[in-house]
């Protein structure tokens, strides 16, 4: 499949995205004084952005090239979930898989911006699980769309603020099964060896070194010891471990190597673990080969890391970057 052939398929997926959102709000202004209260710089407020995040930012990254997400997730009864709420059509994305809750609060991460440079982040989270009401309502409206929708590929996007947990994890896996639906996960540090039998395992370095009982080095063979280590607790059938700077390992279960990235000019990391997933999934469900989807993702995520904050990929810019491999 020639590059233009590749890129007009993805014209035809649809994405299930299951996981935690945030909203990404950005504060940009100027400093030209410090204060006289304490030495910290005085920034004089220009803009305030909103943008959507974590498994939003999944949904936009998606929608950028082509395919059609459908985004499920939980959010708080709250202001900052009137603003998500309204995010959603601004960027035209479908909303009914998003649910309100009064236990939780909207996830924000704001992000205090001058000169293009980030001087402070200040985080308003809830991280306790979905209560059993909640996970039920949450469970159930998934089953329903899965019975009435063709999905190629569900990501499930893990931020570890209480969407996906143990008994929520467990029925979507059950739920996937059921449907011959593979699964992409992009897990974090407590429900890690949860994600059973899935697809596409997708860690980074950070994350399989917290969750393996021995030393994890960014070299082939400590990679592989690792990739082994989860293949057998997971049961999961391909590996990628994304490694920043130094690229990609895959692994899956024949074609082990590292992929490196190109040379960038990096500006902002925010959101590159985002591309990644997404175009990991979308390069699953149209069936490529793990080398070539890791190279793609690669493509992705250093793209992103060259712009400020948290923005999906650019398709046109993609395809250029990937014929000229």
């Amino acid at each position: 499949m020639d590059a233009n052939q590749l890129f007009k398929a993805f014209n035809n997926i649809n994405i299930a995205i299951i996981g935690d959102v945030i909203i990404d709000r950005y504060l940009n202004g100027n400093v030209d004084r410090i204060s006289p209260e304490a030495p910290v710089p005085i920034i004089h407020l220009k803009r305030e952005d909103n943008r959507l995040g974590g498994s939003g930012n999944v949904a936009l990254n998606i929608k950028a090239m082509g395919a059609t997400p459908f985004l499920f997730s939980v959010i708080g009864d709250d202001e900052n979930g009137e603003i998500f709420k309204k995010l959603m059509p601004e960027n035209n994305l479908w909303q009914n898989g998003i649910l309100r809750s009064k236990e939780r609060c909207t996830t924000v991460k704001t992000r205090v911006m001058a000169n293009n440079q980030q001087l402070l982040r200040v985080d308003r989270e809830d991280t306790i699980d979905l209560s059993k009401s909640e996970e039920d309502n949450f469970i159930n409206k998934i089953k329903t769309f899965l019975a009435g929708q063709n999905i190629d590929v569900i990501i499930l996007q893990d931020y570890n603020k209480g969407v996906l947990s143990l008994p929520v994890i467990s029925k979507i896996l059950s739920l996937a099964e059921k449907n011959e639906i593979p699964i992409v996960v992009d897990p974090k540090k407590v429900n890690f060896l949860a994600y059973k039998n899935v697809e596409i395992f997708k860690p980074n370095l950070k994350e399989i070194q917290e969750s393996t009982p021995f030393q994890v080095l960014p070299n082939l063979d400590s990679l592989k010891k690792a990739s082994e280590f989860l293949r057998k607790k997971s049961g999961a059938k391909n590996t990628i471990i994304t490694l920043s700077e130094k690229g990609m390992f895959i692994d899956d279960g024949q074609n082990i190597e590292i992929i490196p990235t190109q040379i960038r000019n990096i500006t902002d990391v925010c959101g590159a673990g985002d591309s990644v997933i997404s175009l990991t999934a979308l390069g699953l469900a149209i069936k490529l080969e793990l080398n070539e989807i890791a190279k793609l993702a690669n493509l992705a995520g250093g793209q992103v890391c060259e712009k400020v904050g948290v923005v999906p990929v650019d398709k046109n810019q993609l395809k250029q970057e990937f014929k000229e491999l």
